[in-house]
């Protein structure tokens, strides 16, 4: 909608706009509240809401969680995890956290639903204005230039029409990020895409040290077993549950083909009866969701609009990972637009603010490319099985590979793996 044409019931200003209350919004809502921006986070749905999600995380989560001042204590119900059990042919390697000192040794998890609900907070703690059941529905534009100057929202149950306006917006909505597609930002069909789908067992698992990771998916329903593509985990929830699921990449054969909720079913039919991985102690739907990878929606900033998270295709395609970019990008968004807006033309905050996509790319860009070229290896299920067999077999080389996957690294003063992994990032095409 252009300026002329708008017209609404309530009206609000702030310096910055974020659009989506998920990990990446939050984050960036937070740190722009810490520097003392007005910050309107706008969500949806209402806390607390169901997220599509492995609830595993990494430590490169843990690491802005910290940041953020968030209480990742058991007593605050966070449960820790030592480090990654990796799974295929035949063979169990346990593999912990490396020690960094970018790092912590470290990993934790915690559901989606209540996981968001406390970053909202804390954004809302720091400052940031946040509005529940707000549902974006279309920029607002300058009728001369074409920069996004606010939005359009309906609100509450009633969905009373609403506008806000801020100089600088930011697309945190996910994957579907209708916010990008009305700026005319369109996802890229050759970076990689990815689907998780997952659901909870009341299981005795529940409570594990490791996160799991299944490299090979049999269906052993018929009479000869099937490798299916993909890669499936078990995460233990400690409060009973276990967060059972799998991921499929499209560079696979298989991945418009097959229904991914009967694949996952079939999988846990071959799991030991004694773990109840079986539907009559499932607790809750199998639910699927969309990983957007590699950047596979650029540029980053255009015309006042910046993308963090899901919405620019920020997850790791080396293990699906997707909280710990969300994170991170919005913390270097929001230290961009700080550093914009405290500039003191227009023409100095849009070149500002221009920068931000160059950040993204010297930050992840050539191991984003590493990642993108491991994707069309492994959507052979045979290659998987092949790596798989000849790698879990040499625990060195598996330490270097969780390096890799997750990517931790020391970027200063590191050891041999590090620096060979740094290497090979910064003379990539980060494209």
């Amino acid at each position: 909608m252009s300026e002329t044409a708008e017209a609404a019931e309530s009206r609000e200003t702030a310096d910055v706009i974020v659009v989506g209350a998920g990990p990446a919004g939050s984050t960036t809502a937070y740190h722009l509240a810490q520097a003392g921006l007005d910050v309107l986070l706008l969500e949806k749905t209402a806390f607390p809401r169901e997220k599509v999600c492995g609830d595993g995380l990494t430590p490169r989560a843990v690491k802005q969680l910290v940041a953020m001042g968030i209480d990742i204590s058991e007593e605050a119900g966070w449960l820790r995890n030592k480090g990654l059990r990796v799974i295929a042919g035949g063979t169990r390697l346990q593999l912990d956290w490396p020690e960094l000192a970018s790092f912590p040794d470290f990993g934790l998890v915690r559901r989606r639903d209540d996981f968001d609900e406390q970053l909202a907070s804390a954004a809302e703690k720091a400052g940031a204005r946040l509005h529940q059941r707000c549902n974006v529905s279309a920029p607002i534009r300058d009728d001369r230039t074409g920069r996004i100057v606010g939005v359009e929202a309906k609100v509450g149950e009633e969905k009373r029409r609403a506008t806000f306006r801020a100089p600088v917006v930011v697309a945190a909505d996910g994957n579907s990020t209708r916010l990008s597609l009305a700026m005319g930002l369109h996802r890229d069909e050759k970076r990689p895409m990815g689907v998780a789908v997952r659901t909870y067992f009341t299981s005795p698992r529940h409570d594990d040290d490791y996160l799991e990771s299944w490299l090979e998916l049999w269906d052993r329903r018929g009479e000869q077993p099937k490798l299916l593509p993909g890669y499936g985990w078990v995460f233990g929830m400690g409060d009973g549950t276990s967060n059972v699921g799998l991921g499929i990449l499209n560079s696979s054969s298989a991945y418009k083909e097959l229904d991914w909720r009967e694949v996952l079913r079939a999988w846990c039919a071959s799991m030991p009866e004694e773990w109840q991985f079986t539907e009559e102690f499932m607790t809750g739907p199998i639910r699927g969701a969309a990983l957007p990878m590699a950047f596979n929606r650029q540029p980053h900033y255009s015309r006042g609009l910046l993308l963090v998270g899901d919405a620019g295709g920020l997850v790791n395609p080396f293990n699906g990972e997707g909280i710990a970019y969300a994170m991170e990008s919005g913390r270097i968004a929001a230290e961009v637009i700080s550093q914009a807006l405290a500039r003191q033309t227009p023409a100095q905050r849009e070149l500002a603010l221009r920068g931000y996509p160059r950040v993204l790319k010297d930050t992840y860009g050539g191991y984003y490319t590493m990642g993108r070229a491991f994707v069309k290896l492994i959507g052979n299920p045979r290659v998987m099985k092949l790596a798989t067999e000849r790698g879990l077999n040499h625990p060195l080389l598996m330490r270097f590979v969780i390096k890799l996957l997750a990517n931790l690294t020391d970027p200063v003063g590191g050891d041999a793996m590090d620096r060979i992994i740094n290497g090979l990032a910064r003379v990539t095409p980060n494209a």
